[in-house]
Order: structure tokens, then sequence, then C-alpha cells
């Protein structure tokens, strides 16, 4: 069974930072883009930053670049990736999604496998 469960949301004030968690299991995700979306009470599901297979590949989007950090670590039969959030604002406030598929795409559409999602709240 293919599981992706986050952690690591919370409250936290504008300027701080967090650091969520994405584990995956059920199959081999090693060779899967991971990625991370966002979604905005009222707003659509937004791509935030994706990660290759490799780790080498990364992409943002443009109103995290610079603030937000994706990586990934192998550890025995799990895929985790990370997502560094620093210098977070009140529009960051969002339930945060880890996604996996095999391609390195920006909507949500192209990927299949989903998490259960954490809220992050930033006041102001």
């Amino acid at each position: 069974q293919v599981q992706l469960v986050e952690s690591g949301g919370g409250l936290v004030q504008a300027g701080g930072s967090l650091t969520l968690s994405c584990a995956a299991s059920g199959r081999t995700f090693s060779y899967y883009t991971m990625a991370w979306f966002r979604q905005a009470p009222g707003k659509g599901r937004e791509f935030v930053a994706a990660i290759s297979w490799s780790g080498q590949i990364t992409n943002y989007a443009d109103s995290v670049k610079g603030r937000f950090t994706i990586s990934r670590a192998r550890d025995n039969a799990k895929n985790t990736v990370y997502l560094q959030m620093n210098s977070l604002k009140p529009e960051d406030t969002a339930v945060y999604y880890c996604a996996a598929d095999t391609s390195l795409g920006l909507s949500p559409n192209e990927y299949h496998y989903w998490g259960q999602g954490t809220q992050v709240t930033v006041s102001s």
C-alpha cells in the first residue's frame, strides 16, 4: 500500500521557520519526483517545490524562491522529502501536501500519489 505521510506543520509567527517532512513508503519511490503543493482556504492547489529522483534538479514557485528549500533523503526502504521554510509570511498559510510521480511537473494533475496534508499557519 502506497503511503505519503506529512508532518511538521504548525503555527508560527511571520519571519519564523518550519520544516515539513514527508515519508513515502509502499513502493520504490527512489526514482520518483517528490513535490510539495499547498492549498489556502478558497483557493486551488498550487505548486510550491519539486525535486527529481536524483535530487539534482529542483524547481520552486516564484513566491517561495530564496525562502524555501526542498531536499530528499533515502533511508533503506523509505524515501523522505523535506521542505525547509524560512522567512514565513502570512500568505504562506495553507494546507501543505506532499506528492509523488514520475515527472517533474508543476500541475497537481501530474501527480498520482498524495499525502493527507499538514496545516501551516503563519500569524502576522
